[in-house]
């Protein structure tokens, strides 16, 4: 049975993530004020910048302010970014408060993976960690319906629910979560970066989780072109949606059985199945076979994540917790920045070439998961 503290914070998480409407509609506000398509990528991409940076940044006051501070400074300097982003006149301040926001909005994440890790014994950081996921993912489904409400009267109103749900979620960290274990004077201070990067096993790690994310990427960039040139934007919408549902359904009774296996095999095994997920695509000529490459990509989603979170929480020592955690983060967001270039571009050589290359990259990422030799096996 998890603890009240974890539960309390996945509340805050869903809270905070159900209102995350800025990010969702923030190329529509810019193109309805008069600003073109590009303009907007770039605002996109500044709050990308500013999510990638949130990451080592977010690990660090972790281990250093403490978890609890470091969620409700996340929480409460977002409620801020929001409302001044909303006021922001001319391209230039709208970058910078979008890079801004980015940054305040994500600063959060490490310090929630580390407060996880404190309060969860080993044995029951894998459904701790994949019900995280599932509070993200329910939290991402279930707002830009009530924000293309809001945006429909006024979109000002985006930006306020956006502060507000940010600062209800920095009151609850306030009130009612532990502070969680933090770096005490020198401890862990110095080399604390050497250290990590002779963590051979980790940094592997790290690579593999590059990789499989250049691959998940791909979801959203060119497997959406795809699915759109062949069919309809609708079919594509229904297939994500069926993501979706598959990791609301499943991910939970899945990570009930991964949590008994040994950390390491279990996720190269979803990082294959997300490389031959992709790869199906390129065979796929009929929306059912569509769904099946979906599903099969899902389930090496679901399989990978709640494990390598809990994996993280396992190896990092305990006064580097939030810094492990930041670092995993970063891996996502090196791939999330890297990956619809590159895969555009290979797209563009040929979609033959891109999805053969994802089960390449899923069978990579597999091996330098399975190369680590680092401790632990189980739980």
């Amino acid at each position: 049975m998890l603890p009240r503290a974890a539960w309390l914070l996945f509340a805050g998480t869903f809270i905070s993530k159900f209102g995350s409407f800025v990010l969702v509609f923030l190329a529509v506000y810019l193109t309805r004020e008069g600003y073109g398509a590009a303009q907007a990528g770039v605002a996109l991409s500044a709050y990308g910048i500013g999510a990638v940076v949130s990451q080592p940044a977010g690990g660090y006051l972790a281990d250093r302010l403490g978890r609890r501070n470091t969620i409700a400074l996340s929480m409460f300097a977002s409620a801020v970014a929001m409302l001044s982003l909303s006021q922001a006149q001319g391209l230039a301040a709208i970058v910078t408060f979008a890079g801004l926001a980015g940054l305040a909005a994500e600063l959060y994440r490490p310090a929630a993976g580390a407060l996880l890790a404190d309060l969860t014994p080993a044995g029951q950081r894998v459904p701790a960690f994949a019900m995280n996921r599932l509070a993200v993912n329910a939290g991402f489904a279930a707002g830009p319906a009530v924000g293309g409400f809001l945006a429909e009267r006024s979109f000002f109103l985006l930006f306020l629910g956006d502060a507000i749900t940010s600062a209800a979620f920095g009151i609850v960290a306030l009130l009612a979560l532990p502070q969680g274990e933090r770096s005490r004077g020198g401890e862990g201070e110095k080399g604390w970066l050497r250290a990590m990067v002779r963590d051979r096993g980790y940094l592997l790690f790290l690579l593999a989780t590059v990789a499989g994310a250049l691959v998940l990427v791909q979801a959203f960039t060119t497997f959406a072109v795809q699915v759109s040139a062949r069919f309809s934007s609708a079919a594509y919408g229904s297939l994500i949606s069926l993501n979706g549902l598959l990791i609301v359904f499943l991910e939970l009774p899945i990570a009930s059985i991964t949590q008994r296996l040994p950390p390491r095999p279990v996720m190269a095994v979803g990082l294959l199945l997300l490389g031959l997920g992709f790869g199906l695509t390129g065979l796929a000529v009929t929306i059912p076979l569509l769904a099946l490459a979906v599903v099969v990509w899902t389930l090496g989603e679901i399989s990978f994540m709640p494990v390598a979170g809990a994996y993280v929480a396992d190896v990092a020592p305990v006064q580097l917790r939030g810094r492990y955690q930041g670092a995993w983060g970063s891996s996502f967001g090196v791939a999330f920045v890297l990956g619809p270039a590159i895969g555009t571009v290979v797209y563009s050589a040929g979609p033959p070439l891109l999805w053969s290359g994802c089960v390449v990259m899923g069978a990579l990422a597999a091996l330098l998961v399975l190369g680590g030799t680092r401790r632990p096996e189980a739980g």
